[in-house]
């Protein structure tokens, strides 16, 4: 045994039937040229218990599937994660998720691989997408041991892209929101955030085929360019 590994994370046990149902996720597939509109799309959202990379955890998830040019209600997916190691007191909340709810939510293996059968092979579009995928990936790794490979695009990088007129790049969500003037009735849970995203990408898509954006291929290559220019130096 190498004497540093016991400074490696032991890996997790996992169950033989999630074993099974992970090794029968499809393969995941680069971007086509399908149509913006006939790709199948899961709009997701997290709540974590904070905003550090390496040490918060995943609280709940939240997603919503664009499908046929619009969102699909009979394709959701809603669960609150079990985390024993979050201590509380009984009167804090977060994200409206008290102690008893965490407590009473669902296996963290189990959930994760729900979920994974609920994405399959579609791309997933979330707001801040770095963030969503690193603490995805990272929770994957912790309870299942298993590789997160889904392609992810970033709704608050395609609102600039395609609508450069509002001027406000880094905007959060709810400041797209009040551009577009979209009606939202709640915020700050995950499905609520997830629905939330998902009516303003349907909207950028819309902007994006106006301007010549027709695939998700299409989409991914305009999003590098972008970003290359935006981290382009100026003089």
């Amino acid at each position: 045994m190498s004497l540093f590994s016991w400074l490696r994370p032991a890996s997790p046990v996992v169950s033989a039937d999630l074993q099974q149902r992970l090794a029968k996720l499809p393969a995941i597939r680069a971007l086509g040229e399908c149509s913006l509109r006939e790709q199948r799309w899961v709009v997701l959202d997290l709540e974590t218990t904070g905003l550090n990379l390496n040490k918060d955890r995943v609280l709940s998830i939240g997603a919503v599937v664009i499908e046929d040019g619009a969102i699909d209600f009979s394709q959701q997916f809603e669960r609150t994660l079990q985390c024993r190691e979050l201590k509380l007191s009984p009167s804090v909340l977060i994200h409206g998720l008290g102690p008893n709810a965490i407590a009473a939510g669902s296996d963290p293996g189990e959930a994760l691989v729900e979920f994974m059968e609920f994405v399959g092979d579609s791309p997933v579009l979330a707001f801040h997408a770095p963030f969503d995928q690193h603490m995805l990936g990272r929770a994957l790794k912790e309870h299942l041991g298993y590789k997160l490979q889904q392609v992810f695009l970033d709704v608050a990088e395609i609102a600039p892209l395609v609508c450069p007129q509002a001027n406000i790049r880094e905007a959060g969500l709810d400041e797209w929101i009040e551009w577009f003037k979209l009606e939202v009735f709640e915020r700050h849970n995950a499905s609520a955030d997830a629905l939330a995203t998902a009516e303003l990408a349907l909207i950028l898509f819309s902007r994006a085929r106006g301007q010549q954006i027709h695939s998700p291929l299409n989409l991914q290559q305009r999003l590098s360019q972008w970003k290359r220019r935006q981290q382009a130096p100026s003089f």
